[in-house]
């Protein structure tokens, strides 16, 4: 059974275009409530959050129609990280979460992730499921069956405390200056209330959130702003979050942006000092770099590689019995805390490092030098399938023999947006940005 609607990550597109729209929503929610609800009965619950997007109200309602149509009762969350659902759809007894977000994308777009009662994401095989059910006519309960809505005014306050417990450093982050930008996102008040408590100095960022503002010029994908402020408040830290607060980029005391490679390597590595790194491995993706595997290498441990997206990554973790995972865009996963990628607990991992240590974030931050990588985007439009052409094909061929032994070329379609993604990786930078442009040139033409 294949996915036509569902993609890397949920549903996602444009809001009030397909199939980001309310109708689709309303029969979603049905489908999904149908799919749960298999023995017939009442009591089945459902969680949503949601992170800021003014689509989000459009959908919340649609959802919650759609499921208690087909009998389920749905808790509203409001505002909360995509991880929250994950820890909330467990710790709350939930058949289902849903995430109502589109993540890192711009505020015009949406999305719609489902976590299944174990708080993890469903798998491929559940998500053609339930897309096999909107098929059909929405399938309605009899009147007495109609399922209930209510707020939870605690979601978010439970997340927060259990965040918390989750930081392992000695005594406190008294003493420490942090930066957190939340992109006008998700943990607009999450993430700040956290490392207050803990007892940091924290300047934020990105918590003045009006619908439309998500991700605009801040968060993990431009973190500038934050890598300003962190220079110039003198802070010890920064920690970058996206929309939903489930990937992070980190900035040291000097300004220096670090990704998800650098921190998935320094977590490795002290895993694997205390016997903590089950299974003596890292899953990351395909886009993770070189430099990486070869850090790991030099210290008897491996790196798994898996298709982008982190639903991949803890698929991977699941069938292995490994606990920690990512990607390099930032998502981290650490299984003994989260189901999910969560930059908050992330950042809470690299600050405890910092305190266990005494070692500054630009020491820590910076485990193994890179293999120059170059990574470029086309956009193509509707109905096209560039990468199908034969002469793209040559080109990529072409390019592909040209590094080998120094370097490899991956060229892949995102899972949420209309892009082909054309990534490159060698030693000799002259070489590497020669065949990317090369590449680029044929897909533009072809697009």
């Amino acid at each position: 059974m294949t996915r036509k609607l569902f993609g890397t990550d949920g549903v996602r597109g444009r809001a009030n275009t397909h199939p980001m729209t309310a109708e689709t929503a309303l029969k979603l929610g049905a489908a999904a409530g149908r799919f749960f609800r298999t023995d017939g009965k009442n009591g089945h619950r459902v969680v949503i959050g949601k992170d800021t997007r003014l689509s989000g109200y459009m959908l919340e309602t649609a959802l919650t129609a759609g499921l208690t149509s087909a009998g389920m009762n749905v808790l509203l969350l409001g505002p909360v990280p995509t991880p929250a659902v994950g820890f909330l759809t467990r710790s709350m007894r939930a058949d289902l979460g849903i995430m109502i977000s589109a993540s890192h994308n711009p505020a015009a777009d949406n999305g719609i992730k489902f976590f299944g009662p174990d708080g993890f994401k469903l798998s491929d095989g559940a998500e053609a499921e339930i897309e096999s059910l909107l098929e059909g006519p929405v399938a309605a309960v009899e009147p007495s069956d109609i399922g209930r809505a209510k707020r939870i005014d605690d979601g978010r306050g439970r997340y927060v405390e259990y965040c918390k417990t989750t930081f392992s450093g000695r005594g406190t982050l008294s003493g420490l200056k942090v930066v957190v930008d939340c992109a006008h996102g998700a943990a607009y008040r999450a993430a700040p209330e956290v490392l207050w408590e803990l007892g940091a100095d924290v300047v934020p960022l990105g918590t003045a959130p009006n619908g439309s503002n998500i991700n605009d010029r801040c968060g993990s994908t431009h973190p500038q702003a934050a890598a300003e402020a962190v220079v110039a408040h003198g802070a010890d830290l920064g920690i970058c979050l996206d929309g939903d607060a489930d990937r992070v980029i980190l900035i040291d005391e000097t300004g220096h942006v670090a990704d998800g490679d650098q921190i998935m390597a320094l977590f490795a590595a002290r895993w694997a000092e205390t016997g903590r790194l089950r299974g003596g491995a890292l899953v990351a993706t395909v886009m993770s770099n070189l430099g990486l595997e070869r850090f790991l290498e030099g210290r008897g441990l491996r790196l798994e590689r898996t298709a982008v997206g982190d639903r991949y990554v803890v698929e991977r973790m699941r069938a292995g019995g490994f606990n920690l995972g990512g990607e390099q865009s930032g998502h981290i996963v650490m299984t003994d805390h989260a189901t999910t990628g969560d930059g908050l607990m992330a950042g809470l991992q690299f600050l405890a490092a910092m305190v266990e240590t005494g070692a500054r974030a630009s020491t820590l931050a910076r485990q193994f030098e890179t293999v120059p990588q170059m990574l470029k985007n086309v956009r193509y439009g509707a109905g096209s399938n560039p990468l199908a052409a034969e002469a793209v094909q040559a080109v990529i061929a072409a390019a592909e023999a040209r590094v080998a032994g120094s370097g490899r070329i991956l060229i892949r379609k995102s899972g949420t947006e209309p892009l082909v993604r054309v990534m490159g990786e060698c030693e000799d930078e002259g070489l590497l940005a020669e065949v990317v442009d090369e590449i680029v040139a044929a897909v533009t033409a072809a697009a």
